[in-house]
């Protein structure tokens, strides 16, 4: 049985941790480098650092934190936020970044993630996308949520595995920060259309959340959050022996 992953999400402004709720209305955190660090130690699985105002801003990604969160980690890190071209993966990469998670930049040049992936391995390209509801249909959003693209979610989410992405993180705007819960139906459309690992994000607000979805959804690999966890509601460590005596099998 495939072990499930819990990933703490940094999301990063002006080199500090933000949150937010549905991607508005910010709040400042700590330092990354700090937090990081903590959660390294603490027992999560992977770590998400997201630049999010990279793309809005049309800057490259801060590398100097970069490289400083890197050197104090002993587990993978994903890495995105104004990731544009390959030149981009390159830099992030160079950096200790493990894998890099591409999104407005993939939806201006569909064709980065295939030419990514057939330079750096298609472990190594994540596609992030951020989905809403709108009318009944699931909507891809950019620039940090701010902007609707207009294309069906799940039918992006298909190319761009098809174009060599190894993982898929799906963010749902519509639950982001309200900590209800995590969008089981967004996912399980999802999971219906591919076959790489899927990471749940927005929504967990309790150590039920994270039991819910992986009960729900035995194939989603992986739970992502970011408030629960900055502001300890929950600790990872008792989130994951609740999900191992709910017979949901983790790294303890």
């Amino acid at each position: 049985m495939i072990t499930k992953r819990i990933i703490p999400c940094l999301d990063v402004k002006n080199g500090r941790v933000v949150k937010g709720v549905n991607f508005e209305g910010l709040n400042d955190v700590a330092s990354p480098v700090e937090l990081a660090k903590y959660y390294s130690d603490n027992g999560a699985d992977e770590l998400v650092f997201y630049d999010i105002t990279a793309s809005f801003e049309g800057r490259k990604l801060f590398t100097d934190i970069l490289t400083e969160v890197a050197s104090k980690i002993f587990i993978p890190l994903t890495v995105g936020g104004g990731i544009n071209t390959v030149e981009d993966f390159d830099r992030v990469l160079k950096c200790g970044a493990d894998k890099v998670s591409v999104n407005s930049g993939a939806i201006k040049d569909p064709g980065l993630i295939e030419e990514a992936a057939k330079k750096y391995g298609n472990q190594c390209v994540v596609i992030s996308v951020d989905a809403k509801r709108v009318d009944g249909v699931f909507r891809v959003f950019s620039k940090g949520g701010r902007v609707n693209t207009g294309m069906d979610a799940i039918e992006w989410i298909k190319f761009c595995v098809d174009s060599g992405a190894g993982e898929v993180v799906l963010n749902s705007i519509d639950t982001d920060g309200v900590k209800k819960g995590f969008d089981i139906e967004m996912l399980r459309k999802v999971l219906e259309v591919v076959n790489v690992p899927v990471i749940a994000s927005g929504g967990a607000g309790t150590i039920g959340d994270f039991i819910e979805l992986f009960k729900k959804l035995p194939t989603v690999d992986a739970g992502l959050a970011a408030s629960i966890f900055h502001f300890g509601e929950v600790k990872i460590k008792d989130l994951k022996n609740e999900l191992h005596k709910n017979g949901i099998n983790v790294r303890l």
